[in-house]
């Protein structure tokens, strides 16, 4: 029998950006979700292991993305939703090519399109290179703009994240900020999700953040606190964008 067609599809710039950034919100989420990894391709053999994968413990570039994709499977099983994992190869061994995967990806979605979700590219070039992409598609296929989630850990470093006044230290702050605020210069950014987890949805995303082992020490090494309670993972945040009226004699 043929699945049905997702309700909701997260881009996730590599394979475990959407279940740090939105395990606590995916059981929320019109379902069947599909987690779509954009940067899951196998990497071409001549290439060396990249420094990131070397730290993770991996020899080669191609035992690091065998076990990526074993990671993932195991959280997106352990969370209840589909995954699709495209051809890009991650960053260090990537050649250059355009994310035509996504282009053909969301072109090939039944219409009316699903609820779709994208990073907002807080300080990572991959997360922006995904976000804009997918959005120059759908505003090409004349669908309605997406929404737009807190790439964590990133935006989590905020000492604001998680309490009333996030938008606001986003818009001033030039280090976690800066995605946010190129965005919110093109389109009023509306607050659709803001969730700060229970202790019941902390130890469900908490045990899905696990399933991605072979990063969590490095991640650590550049993030601190990661899996603490209180540390960036505690709060998700996802905005609905509405696009800001363009001024007289602007070019449609």
């Amino acid at each position: 029998m043929t699945p049905p067609p997702p309700r909701t599809v997260i881009l996730s710039p590599h394979f475990d950006d959407a279940v740090l950034s939105l395990a606590g919100l995916i059981p929320r989420l019109p379902a069947p979700v599909t987690v779509v990894t954009v940067f899951g391709g196998a990497p071409a053999g001549h290439h060396a292991v990249s420094w990131w994968d070397s730290t993770c413990g991996f020899s080669t570039a191609a035992e690091a993305h065998r076990a990526r994709l074993t990671e993932d499977a195991r959280a997106t099983a352990l969370l209840g939703v589909d995954r699709t994992v495209l051809s890009h190869p991650d960053g260090p061994y990537g050649e250059g090519d355009e994310l035509t995967d996504i282009d053909a990806y969301l072109r090939a979605l039944p219409t009316p399109l699903p609820l779709v979700l994208l990073p907002i590219g807080t300080n990572q070039a991959d997360h922006r290179r995904v976000r804009d992409r997918a959005l120059h598609v759908l505003d090409e296929l004349g669908a309605p703009l997406p929404l737009l989630y807190a790439d964590l850990p990133y935006t989590g470093h905020l000492p604001e994240w998680g309490t009333p006044d996030t938008d606001r230290a986003l818009g001033d702050d030039q280090t976690f900020g800066l995605s946010y605020q190129d965005l919110a210069s093109r389109y009023r950014m509306d607050l659709a999700h803001d969730l700060v987890l229970s202790d019941e949805e902390w130890a469900r995303k908490r045990e899905a953040v696990h399933c991605y082992s072979s990063q969590l020490a490095p991640l650590a090494a550049d993030h601190g606190r990661l899996l603490a309670r209180s540390g960036p993972l505690r709060a998700e945040r996802v905005w609905s964008p509405v696009r800001r009226p363009q001024p007289a004699g602007a070019d449609a």
